[in-house]
C-alpha cells in the first residue's frame, strides 16, 4: 500500500509515517522500480502496536521498544517494557511523597510528631527506616536539632524532632537535595524547614501530574486491549 493509504488507516499524515519508519518504529519498507515507499500489512501491524505502546508508555518509550523489535531483539523490547514499567513506578513513589509531604504540612499525619515522650537516635531510625547515620548527617546539616540529655549526652528526639525527620525522609524520597541549613542559627528553623517543603511539593507536583496522567494513559489503553481469543475445539 502507499504511504497515504497507511496513514488514512491510523489518522495521520504521510509525513509522521516516514518519520516513523526513519526513526526505526517501523520496518524498513520496500521500494517500488520508481523509488516509492511500498507498505503491507506488517507495517500496518507495527504502526497500530506503536500508537498502542505511546499510549501507555509514552513517545520515547515506545520508540525503544519498537526499535528493537524491528530490530529482530525480543529481549531488548521487553526490557524497554521493563525500563517504562520502572520509570512508572519511580513517579509513583514521587507521588507518593508529594501526598505524604503535603499530608504532613497540613497536619493530616496526627501518628507523626505526636505525644509528649522523647526516643533514642536508635529509636527514630529504626520507626523511619534509616540509619543512624543518616539522622547524624541531618543534625549536621541543620535539618532536625534534637536536644541533648544533660545527663548522659545522648540524644532525645521529641514529637517536632521526628515531624522534621519525616519531613526529611518525604523529601529525600521524592528526590530531593536534602541541603544544609545555613540559616540554622537563626530563630524558627522547622518553620523556614516547613516553608522549604512547600517549595519542594510544588516542584515535584510536574512529576505527581505525569504520573497521574501515565497511569490515566495506561487504564485507558488496558481497556482497549483485546480479551484472550476463545479456546480452540
Amino acid at each position: 500500500m502507499r504511504p497515504v493509504d497507511l496513514a488514512r488507516r491510523h489518522g495521520l499524515s504521510t509525513q509522521a509515517v516516514r518519520n516513523y519508519e526513519q526513526d526505526g518504529c517501523l520496518p524498513a519498507a520496500d521500494r517500488t522500480p520508481a523509488g516509492y515507499r511500498s507498505y503491507t500489512e506488517l507495517h500496518d501491524t507495527a504502526l497500530g502496536t506503536y500508537l498502542a505502546l505511546i499510549r501507555g508508555h509514552g513517545h520515547a518509550n515506545a520508540g525503544t521498544i519498537m526499535r528493537a523489535a524491528n530490530a529482530g531483539d525480543p529481549d531488548g523490547a521487553l526490557r524497554g517494557v521493563d525500563d517504562s514499567h520502572v520509570r512508572l513506578q519511580r513517579d509513583r513513589a514521587t507521588l507518593d511523597a508529594v501526598r505524604d509531604a503535603i499530608d504532613l504540612l497540613a497536619g493530616d499525619r496526627p501518628e507523626v510528631g505526636s505525644g509528649t515522650g522523647t526516643y533514642s537516635i536508635g529509636a527514630v531510625a529504626h520507626r523511619l527506616g534509616v540509619t543512624a547515620a543518616t539522622l547524624r548527617a541531618w543534625e549536621g546539616a541543620g535539618i532536625v536539632d534534637p536536644r541533648r540529655n544533660p545527663a548522659t549526652g545522648h540524644r532525645e528526639f521529641g514529637p517536632e524532632d521526628l515531624r522534621d525527620a519525616e519531613l526529611a525522609r518525604l523529601l529525600r524520597r521524592g528526590g530531593e537535595r536534602l541541603e544544609p541549613d545555613r540559616d540554622r542559627d537563626r530563630p524558627g528553623p522547622r518553620r523556614r524547614q516547613h516553608r522549604r517543603a512547600g517549595r519542594v511539593a510544588g516542584r515535584l507536583a510536574g512529576p505527581a501530574g505525569r504520573a497521574r496522567a501515565g497511569d490515566d494513559r495506561r487504564r485507558r489503553a488496558a481497556r482497549k486491549l483485546p480479551g484472550p481469543a476463545p479456546p480452540r475445539r
